[in-house]
């Protein structure tokens, strides 16, 4: 196996009707927390220079894009998908990374934010310096939140008023990004702990979570 992680370009175009199947199926398995996009929408991305590929021998394995919302004020790393022959590899840690970097570079004074149910990408986000924050503090940009209609629990969403979903809200400041390597790895660490802490307070607030608690106990009891 050897993938390689890339900024697409209009070679990989090709792949938007395979990273749109990806999604949907990840969705399906899942059944909470992603958005469907359509074809069109993949090949905008990539032709903008605003995405991510993973690709295997000529075979698309992940994928991330970037929107950017409110003047880009706010910046979302949107879609990650990973094909699941590939995960528990790292591949999600090397595209997330990627995509955040490329956001950094083309938007550098934008918060970067993002919204989860995983597990897995809340901790990769963490160790990228962002912390969990309530949806007031996300972007109020009304075509964003548009974009959870084709989530299966976009219902919750409105009955909470936008307060709160299945999702946790997630932003990382660039302002408050360490600058040091070995200041940032430790910040890192203090920032995963501490959202451990709030998963943990999360549980004891909020019952519209259930399906996850008894994800978010395994990990927090490692």
């Amino acid at each position: 196996m050897q993938v390689i992680v890339v900024v697409a370009d209009e070679s990989h175009e090709k792949y938007a009707q395979q990273v749109c199947t990806m999604i949907e199926d990840a969705a399906r398995l899942r059944g909470t927390g992603i958005a469907k996009r359509e074809p069109e929408y993949i090949s905008k991305k990539i032709l903008e220079g605003k995405s991510v590929i993973a690709l295997d021998d000529g075979r698309v394995v992940g994928f991330c894009y970037i929107e950017s919302w409110q003047g880009h004020k706010f910046v979302a790393n949107s879609g990650l998908i990973v094909h699941p022959e590939y995960r528990q590899t790292g591949l999600a840690k090397q595209i997330k990374t990627k995509t955040f970097e490329l956001s950094r570079k083309k938007f550098p004074e934008a918060k970067i934010f993002g919204i989860t149910t995983s597990l897995a990408v809340m901790k990769i986000n963490s160790e990228l310096g962002y912390k969990p924050v309530t949806f007031s503090e996300l972007t109020e940009d009304e075509t964003f939140w548009k974009g959870c209609q084709s989530c299966s629990n976009y219902d919750i969403l409105l009955r909470t008023d936008r307060k709160m979903c299945l999702c946790t809200g997630m932003v990382c400041d660039p302002a408050n990004l360490a600058t040091l390597p070995k200041e940032k790895e430790k910040r890192g660490a203090i920032r995963w702990k501490q959202f451990k802490t709030f998963l943990a307070n999360q549980k004891q607030v909020s019952q519209l979570r259930n399906s996850v608690y008894p994800k978010i106990n395994k990990l927090l009891n490692k």
